[in-house]
């Protein structure tokens, strides 16, 4: 089974370590250093329905990077789009529902799949629209997160709200739904309200028992100021 190793502090990069034979998948364009007994190949994964759906669904490229141990052992260097922190995460057991865009690499034996969510969720959150991706299989996944990133631990009866645009990947099995405010009993209209004047955007409630991976950092918001003219 191929080895995934986040090296490094600030903008780490991911070392994988492959023995012959083994295959992983990853992000476009995430391949840094590789050695010369690996092949790279750009493929569709789950042919062409499943690639538009990822493509649609969280935003992935259509064309993933396939990388295998053709001619011995190697070993290879990948690294995010954007800045911040990679957390390997086991598949098997559990699985994960990621974020957006958070997807770096994963065994050959996890795949991604997309299944629907409810409409409510769907016209709020920032999770892929009416579709989420999901892993299935077994091994591991590698998520990022901009900034650092922190495993938060859901119990019941201990909800957890998140910011939407902070949340990275979470337990399938924990229950969500989207709002407009951490408030309970306001109105949609004064949520929205609420909302707009605390600052706060679109947020998760979770229910249930799971983890969640959240990061520091809110994409979107550094992307808007990026893009605001200087005064």
């Amino acid at each position: 089974m191929p080895v995934f190793t986040v090296t490094g502090d600030v903008d780490p990069f991911l070392h994988v370590s492959m023995k012959r034979g083994e295959t992983i998948y990853c992000e476009s364009d995430a391949m840094v250093m590789m050695e010369s007994t690996l092949d790279l190949k750009g493929k569709m994964k789950g042919g062409l329905g499943s690639a538009l759906m990822r493509t649609f669904a969280n935003g992935e490229s259509f064309f993933q990077q396939h990388i295998e141990a053709t001619r011995g052992d190697g070993d290879c260097l990948l690294s995010p789009t954007l800045p911040g922190a990679m957390q390997v995460v086991d598949c098997g057991m559990k699985q994960y529902i990621i974020s957006d865009g958070a997807f770096v690499a994963a065994a050959s034996g996890v795949d991604l799949k997309v299944r629907t969510q409810s409409v409510g969720n769907a016209l709020f959150a920032q999770s892929g629209g009416f579709f989420v991706t999901e892993t299935q299989g077994s091994g591991q996944v590698v998520v990022s997160g901009f900034g650092s990133m922190n495993e938060l631990e859901v119990e019941p009866g201990k909800d957890a709200i998140i910011d939407n645009s902070h949340v990275v990947a979470w337990d399938s099995t924990l229950q969500y739904e989207v709002s407009v405010t951490t408030g309970q009993s306001s109105g949609f209209l004064g949520n929205l309200i609420n909302s707009q004047t605390s600052g706060e955007g679109i947020v998760l409630r979770f229910s249930g028992r799971g983890k969640i991976y959240v990061c520091s950092r809110n994409r979107n918001a550094f992307k808007a100021w990026m893009q605001t003219p200087a005064r």
